[in-house]
């Protein structure tokens, strides 16, 4: 699927001011130019394919869900509002939830039809102003708080809908309700459940490793540790474009039976011991393209993940004193920059 291939058909938006106290329903649709479709469409790409959206279903009593099944033709904008008052209802309960417009889009995607529901959370910034004096126009600059996300930035909350079976996509952000960190995006407004994201998944597993290495490894040695694990999952991104966790556990700790244990247990609370990890976002998988390694005394050296698998490259050695030597080997030239 690529970002042309969505037809955005449907566009209305909804100002959710927490701060005014009432929320400023639209009751006409937004014409939507070339321009302005290709923002609409880059928003709805990016939940597309990032790897923090987790798949979701409604619960059976979500109001969110009966308004989206009612939608049609006729009952768009009425339904749209409806969604929109909910959403305002919860965050001016919520004063930490951030005031945003609410977009609501009705898009086609090759054989997909679908709702998009985008939060899009102010930002702050600066812009001219022209007043006109007896003496000519007085240029100024004035901050503006209401400023929507660009086109290239991630919203921290938005979501998906399926009509062909209503299943969601969703992004979003812990905030506080009632004191306590919530995600109040898919458990109070749209009611869903769903697994983690591959990206939280992917974390969970690489802190896992690290959690149990540094539990047996003594500080000399964890680095090493370390590498070799980081070499194993990226090799499984780059072969299988993803990380059966089962193979990657007994990979990584093949001659260590009681960390592979330590390891699947940890997987098991959060029932991924079983799991196929698969990122679909480069940007993802980026960090373990390369070994990043700070010496003690301050150096920093960076290897391209390939060179560090090919020992013709670069070789790791133990000094009889305890002390590391990194030798790089058969370079044809240096740059300095």
């Amino acid at each position: 699927m690529e970002k042309e291939d969505i037809r955005v058909t449907h566009v209305i938006i909804h100002i959710l001011d927490s701060t005014v106290g009432t929320a400023v329903m639209s009751g006409g649709l937004l014409e939507h130019g070339s321009d302005f479709s290709d923002f609409v469409r880059s928003h709805i790409y990016r939940v597309m394919t990032s790897d923090e959206g987790k798949s979701c279903q409604f619960d059976g009593d979500s109001p969110v869900y009966q308004m989206v099944s009612e939608m049609d033709e006729d009952t768009f904008i009425q339904k749209s509002q409806e969604i929109a008052q909910k959403l305002f209802d919860i965050m001016y309960s919520n004063i930490e939830i951030p005031s945003a417009d609410l977009m609501v889009v009705r898009y086609d995607a090759g054989q997909q039809c679908g709702i998009a529901l985008l939060k899009m959370n102010y930002k702050s910034s600066y812009t001219h102003m022209t007043n006109y004096t007896e003496n000519g126009n007085c240029n100024d600059i004035i901050r503006q708080n209401a400023i929507l996300p660009a086109e290239n930035q991630k919203l921290a909350e938005a979501c998906l809908i399926d009509l062909n079976d209503y299943s969601l996509r969703v992004m979003e952000k812990k905030y506080e309700v009632n004191g306590v960190k919530t995600n109040y995006f898919s458990q109070m407004f749209l009611q869903c459940h769903g697994s983690m994201s591959p990206k939280t998944e992917l974390s969970i597993v690489t802190k896992a490793v690290e959690q149990v290495q540094k539990g047996y490894y003594d500080e000399s040695e964890q680095w090493e540790a370390h590498m070799e694990a980081k070499s194993i999952l990226s090799q499984e991104l780059a072969e299988q474009g993803s990380i059966d966790i089962p193979t990657v556990a007994e990979k990584i700790f093949h001659e260590k039976p009681e960390l592979k244990e330590e390891f699947t247990e940890k997987m098991e609370k959060y029932n991924l011991s079983e799991k196929q990890v698969t990122p679909q976002n480069p940007s993802t998988t980026k960090k373990f393209e390369k070994q990043y390694l700070t010496t003690d005394t301050g150096i920093e050296i960076k290897i391209p993940m390939e060179e560090y698998q090919n020992r013709n490259s670069v070789e790791f050695i133990t000094n009889a004193d305890g002390s590391i030597s990194v030798l790089i080997k058969n370079i044809g030239s240096i740059t300095s920059r």
